[in-house]
């Protein structure tokens, strides 16, 4: 299912993030404190080992692979993550994952230009 066949113009008129990915489309709110973002990727995609402040997601199609601390799972349709400020992660994420990310600082991500 495209980009645009899933998510509804409400959030496809959004700012697009730069978020320098190959293959991710995604979508940014931007708050007084912290961001939201709608993200799809069209692509495997590995994410290096890093870390930053708080991120929770709830993942709305497809899987993605997490080792957050050190633990390795896989997250599916519907199940929800929580990665505490400062905690290494990284990530395996699969062609067609989905998801609605909450970062807890206003400036994780800028909107493209």
């Amino acid at each position: 299912m495209s980009v645009e066949e899933f998510f509804p113009d409400v959030i496809t008129s959004l700012p697009a993030a730069d978020i320098p990915i190959d293959g991710l489309s995604s979508y940014l709110v931007q708050g007084d404190n912290r961001q939201v973002i709608f993200m799809s990727f069209e692509k495997d995609t590995v994410v290096a080992e890093h870390s930053h402040a708080a991120q929770w997601c709830v993942v709305l199609d497809g899987r993605i692979e997490l080792t957050i601390a050190g633990r390795k799972r896989i997250y599916r349709k519907g199940e929800i993550y929580y990665i505490p400020a400062g905690v290494l992660h990284g990530a395996r994420i699969f062609a067609g994952y989905k998801d609605v990310t909450l970062f807890g600082q206003k400036d994780r991500y800028q909107a493209r230009v």
